[in-house]
């Protein structure tokens, strides 16, 4: 990757951190998220700017920008669009719902029924919908960005995990520290200042990005590190499920996206290390007794596996 690259990438991220202040951490992996072709799920409590992260990304990177609010009576079609007669016509004509863009924001996605929220698989595995027998094609980068809020709140139904494992990376913004949170009081950020960001990165240079990295190099010995946290994951008694072979891919792709981002051609563990919370947390699930959650059991991976 080309230092010219990464400026374009660092610039990105500075004109988001305008308006959603002190997460650089966050705003790095959603990006990552991006550009290595998957899809993001932010879990926390309303009002921590996860809307403003969202059409923040889109206005960088000049991409067409879409929300959905979730709520218990969605329908599928509300979603993905139907065809409706007209009768000047005598013919069906089909009205493209708001999947049909480039950054969906699936906002609280788990206060829909499951039968709304499968009707995402397809696009987010496929990048395309199936209706009334025609297949659509989504366009390209098509990237969603689901919220998700806190389970033990009311009205929420869980995501069940077929669809937790199509979203590459699980991240939580949380609150503020104390700087950010007086630069807020100081002076007005949000959803309305995102409109006015300046694109960083065009179509073409968003496009190269993402195919380069395809190119990043990956060692035996790195993927025998990367082979070791499976297999940890997976024989543990910690671990009532551990990661699958989707999950293996997405964590290698993601360290080669986070290798690119910092201007290498090749992957390190600290790689691997960077972005294996976002990666496993969501898709691993305590069993044996273990009383800790998704991250204390990313811990636990950290701990056991040697890097050499």
């Amino acid at each position: 990757m080309s230092t010219g690259k990464k400026a374009l990438i660092d610039a990105a991220v500075e004109e988001v951190a305008t308006v959603l202040l002190g997460k650089e951490s966050q705003l790095r992996l959603a990006i990552c998220c991006l550009l290595a072709s998957g899809h993001l799920l932010i879990e926390d409590l309303p009002g921590m700017g996860k809307t403003t992260l969202s059409h923040a990304l889109a206005q960088v990177l000049g991409l067409s920008y879409k929300r959905v609010q979730f709520t218990s009576d969605l329908l599928p079609a509300d979603i993905l669009g139907l065809s409706i007669y007209h009768p000047d016509e005598h013919s069906f004509h089909f009205h493209p719902g708001p999947i049909f863009t480039q950054v969906l924001l699936a906002d609280e996605i788990n206060r829909s029924t499951p039968r709304t929220q499968s009707a995402l698989l397809e696009a987010m595995a496929e990048g395309q919908v199936t209706l009334e027998g025609e297949t659509r094609p989504l366009p390209s980068p098509f990237f969603v960005i689901a919220t998700q809020n806190p389970l033990e709140q009311s009205g929420t139904y869980p995501l069940p995990e077929s669809q937790l494992d199509r979203f590459l990376m699980r991240i939580e913004l949380g609150y503020p520290d104390a700087l950010a949170e007086r630069a807020m009081l100081r002076g007005a950020t949000g959803t309305g200042q995102a409109k006015t960001l300046k694109r960083c990165i065009d179509a073409t240079a968003l496009a190269d990005i993402r195919a380069a990295v395809d190119q990043v190099h990956v060692s035996d010995s790195l993927l025998d590190y990367v082979q070791r946290i499976a297999a940890r994951s997976r024989d543990g008694g910690e671990f009532a499920v551990g990661l699958s072979p989707r999950g293996v891919l997405a964590l290698l792709r993601s360290a080669k996206t986070w290798a690119l981002m910092d201007d290498r051609d090749h992957v390190l563990p600290d790689d691997v290390q960077a972005v294996l919370p976002a990666v496993t947390a969501h898709r691993l699930q305590p069993g044996g007794g273990f009383s800790g959650d998704g991250l204390a059991l990313v811990a636990l991976l950290r701990r056991d596996v040697d890097v050499v």
